[in-house]
């Protein structure tokens, strides 16, 4: 029995315009392309889908797709050089359709709801986008630069994806027109050259495609919080001959502690807080004890590369609050010190820098002398978006 619908998921683009192939980007935790199979996964009309890779990376897709729970994936094909010809090479692995799905894997926000009322359009007329109506004045140009002449907007509408069309449509479109299918941008043109009618469905303005660097901010701000909170926990036990490193301040003549790195706990829990914040994971996955090159490491350095990974992500510090819990050295005479060296390990005012500590009153392992512990509370902003 044929399926009634499968997708298509053009991939196989090496982001010329972007910069990298985008398809790959994390977005939100999760790469761009898994983003455009998810609506796939959850379209009910859809009973499988077929993706086209970059040449030589099907294997790397399909394990990545399969990674984040893929479960109506067909078959991954080779894409070819243009968007056209690896829509054509996806088609023929799913041609028993009765209809195809085609949906851009730079669109990562269409909603299973858009692609149904394509699908139904598509039953019901042969061939359907979404689109939509053009809000803004179009002005035609000409070669000179200057306006050529104002179009009449109320005809015109901004095509998207998904498209969808009768299988036997899209096949014989490919028949009569041959090597001049890889000229058109989407399958509605290839269509539409063939000489079949296609209908109009209205998108969604969500559904903006990923085109640039800043199409990717943009996308990345609809699923970033403006901001985000995250807590980090340290404690290391004294070891004799060791430097003592705290706040990323030498306390010379003080019990240092043991470590991998040189143990400085104040950096070490806010490294923690950052990452917990920004969804990344923590130092013990970032800076494993098992790298030697990690060896007496200056956690400066390392929270300098945390923060950085942070602003990767879309994120910077808005403001920092530690608490140090230790019998010794004493923190109060160089509290502002440490506040302006954390500042300017974060990038950020030493206002935005409390710097905290306490003996425990003599109780637990603080109190009796046998090492520091450290907690760290970090505010993330979204980019963009003020302390």
């Amino acid at each position: 029995m044929k399926p009634a619908a499968v997708g298509i998921l053009p991939a196989a683009g090496a982001g010329r315009r972007f910069g990298a192939a985008k398809q790959f980007l994390n977005l939100g935790g999760v790469p761009l392309l898994v983003h455009a199979a998810r609506a796939m996964e959850r379209t009910p009309s859809i009973d499988a889908y077929v993706v086209a890779a970059p040449p030589g990376e099907e294997e790397r897709t399909e394990q990545l797709l399969r990674s984040f729970g893929a479960q109506k994936l067909a078959a991954v094909v080779a894409g070819g050089a243009e968007r056209a010809d690896s829509v054509r090479r996806a088609f023929f692995a799913a041609r028993e359709a009765e209809l195809v799905v085609v949906h851009d894997a730079a669109r990562p926000f269409a909603s299973p709801n858009l692609f149904e009322r394509v699908i139904e359009a598509a039953r019901r007329e042969g061939a359907a986008i979404a689109a939509l109506p053009c809000i803004d004045t179009v002005k035609e140009a000409g070669g000179d630069g200057r306006v050529a002449r104002t179009l009449d907007r109320g005809r015109l509408w901004l095509a998207q994806t998904p498209q969808a069309f009768r299988a036997d449509w899209l096949a014989e479109a490919y028949e009569r027109l041959g090597d001049r299918v890889s000229a058109f941008t989407d399958e509605a043109g290839l269509l539409e050259a063939a000489g079949r009618p296609v209908a109009l469905v209205e998108g969604e303005r969500e559904n903006f495609k990923v085109t640039a660097p800043k199409d990717f901010d943009r996308a990345r701000s609809q699923l970033l919080p403006p901001m985000a909170v995250g807590m980090g926990t340290d404690v290391h036990g004294f070891a004799e001959g060791r430097k003592c490193m705290l706040g990323g301040l030498h306390f010379p003549g003080e019990v240092g502690l043991a470590g991998h790195s040189d143990a400085d706990v104040v950096l070490h829990a806010l490294m923690d807080a950052i990452l917990g914040a920004a969804g990344l994971g923590d130092i013990g996955v970032l800076f494993p004890d098992s790298r030697e090159d990690l060896r007496g490491a200056d956690s400066a350095l390392l929270l300098a590369e945390v923060v950085q990974r942070a602003r990767a992500e879309g994120w910077t510090v808005g403001n920092a609050d530690v608490t140090i819990l230790a019998k010794r050295p004493r923190i109060g005479p160089r509290r502002d010190e440490m506040r302006e060296r954390i500042a300017s390990l974060l990038g950020i005012p030493a206002a935005r820098v409390s710097v905290k500590a306490t003996t425990t009153e003599g109780l637990g392992f603080v109190g009796r002398g046998e090492g520091i512990a450290a907690q760290a509370v970090v505010l993330l902003l979204r980019e963009g978006v003020s302390a």
